[in-house]
């Protein structure tokens, strides 16, 4: 089955470099590009890409609006969203979570990374580097206590679903958390589905952003 991949940036370099990069890989096909957040949004109604890489900073309409508005569509809902990014992380990054985005691609990544991400976010799956993960944190560090929704958010989550949940957001893998807390695969995954429909959130990106709002996980620190 071949993967359709929008492509979102203001730089026509990188919007041809990633255009070469995705034609060199089996299964996939870029269905078009957009130069900012409107024509991504025009794009993504006109084409239904299954995944659509989308930059950050573009002129017109900014990628983390264009992102809510497809996430709030019914009828782009298979159209998931893969953020390019650079490590120059902010508050929009976390914006772009908040919106829905399903993972980040960083801009310097190789072709090989660039494909296997699509893959990923095409898969249903989603896709937050460690080293991402960390710039994430730091950023929400940094933010001022009286900006955080408090804890009680996660009040219904039983002890072992707060210790997985903590896991989801250090960027670890079904099987790594399954290896960590010695279980199978299965409990693992069945762990951060019930962690999801709780939460009433959509992805593991969504997740890390909760987990780190509800004050669960302290840089640092590991459970509060």
């Amino acid at each position: 089955m071949t993967i359709r991949v929008g492509i979102a940036d203001d730089q026509a370099l990188v919007r041809d470099g990633l255009r070469v990069q995705l034609g060199y890989a089996d299964g996939l096909e870029v269905v078009g590009a957009a130069a900012d957040g409107e024509q991504a949004l025009a794009l993504a109604r006109r084409e239904r890409p299954d995944v659509l890489l989308m930059d950050i900073r573009m002129p017109v309409l900014d990628g983390i609006e264009a992102t809510r508005r497809i996430r709030a569509d019914p009828a782009l809902t298979a159209v998931r969203v893969l953020v390019l990014t650079t490590f120059d992380l902010d508050e929009h990054v976390f914006g772009a979570l908040s919106a829905g985005a399903s993972g980040f691609l960083l801009k310097d990544a190789s072709p090989e990374e660039i494909v296997h991400a699509v893959r990923v976010v095409a898969a249903g799956e989603s896709l937050l580097a460690p080293a991402v993960t960390t710039k994430l944190v730091r950023e929400f560090a940094a933010r001022p206590a009286s900006r955080r929704p408090r804890p009680g958010a996660l009040d219904g989550l039983t002890d072992r679903e707060r210790e997985v949940l903590v896991l989801v957001a250090q960027g670890l893998s079904n099987p790594e958390i399954a290896g960590r807390l010695v279980v199978s695969p299965l409990t693992a995954k069945t762990h951060v589905s019930r962690i999801l429909t709780k939460l009433g959130l959509r992805d593991r990106t969504q997740l890390v952003v909760a987990a780190y709002e509800a004050g669960l996980v302290v840089p640092g620190q590991g459970l509060t």
